[in-house]
Formats: C-alpha cells, structure tokens, sequence
C-alpha cells in the first residue's frame, strides 16, 4: 500500500545499524514508559479528587451542625478531615514518592537506553508502523 515516495523524516528514521529486534525493544520500554505517564496521572487524579473530598467536607460539617448535629459534624472534623489516607502521608506526599522514587527512575533509564541504542530517537517502532500503514499519495496519511 505504501508506495515509499515519502521517507520518514530524520527525527524517526532508524539510525543505520538498529535492528528490527532493538526497535521492537525501544517499542516495549517506550509502552512502558507510557504507562506509567497513565499512571502518574491517575495518581494526581487521587491526589485531586482525595484533596477536593476533604474542602467539601467543611461545607458537610457545616451544614450537619446547622441541622443540629453536633456530635457528628465534631466525629467528621475529628476522624475524617485532615486525616493522613496512609499513615503519616497526605496525598501530595505520595505523588512526590512516587515521582522521586519510580517515576524519575523509569524516565532517566529509558532516555539513556533510546540514547545509547538509537541516538535518542523516539517512537521509532510507531514512526515505521505510521509509514507501512499509510497509503501513499493519499491527502490524509502524509509522511511528515
């Protein structure tokens, strides 16, 4: 289907020397990689989420007292709000472990491994799928 009139541009050609196999592996550790981007971001979402759960419970304790319970808008201001939702670690301090402890890690060994193995050239596994699938000459599957 490709006519191959179009290269890929240099940013995503495959340095000379990279095998099939070692883009196949770039291809893996950079879905891996992607992952956990996912992931971080799912984190931050808990981070979010757990942070605006605890705001509204002010308008919760509130609104309980205004109906005249004392005794549970002071368990809720007790137990609940401000709690740590693992010992010792508000939402925020987790994100910041993860970042500091998997997430950085994960980052810096797949930058040094595309640089050591494909001269830092990303996404080669998708950029040589893009220029197989795409039908040459069509308007919308251009190479660039």
């Amino acid at each position: 289907m490709n006519d191959g009139s179009r290269p890929l541009d240099a940013r995503h050609r495959r340095p000379e020397g990279v095998t099939d196999a070692t883009v196949e592996a770039l291809g893996a550790l950079s879905r891996a990689l992607e992952t956990t981007e996912r992931a971080r971001g799912a984190l931050y979402e808990f981070h979010q989420l757990t942070g605006g759960a605890d705001l509204a419970l002010d308008e919760a304790v509130r609104l309980l007292r205004d109906a005249g319970h004392d005794a549970q808008a002071h368990r809720v201001e007790r137990d609940i709000l401000g709690r740590n939702v693992i010992p010792g670690h508000w939402t925020f301090q987790i994100v910041e472990e993860y970042d500091a402890t998997y997430y950085e890690a994960f980052k810096k060994a797949e930058l040094e491994i595309r640089r050591q193995l494909a001269d830092g050239r990303d996404h080669l596994y998708e950029a040589e799928m893009k220029e197989d699938r795409r039908t040459g000459g069509h308007p919308d599957h251009t190479a660039a």
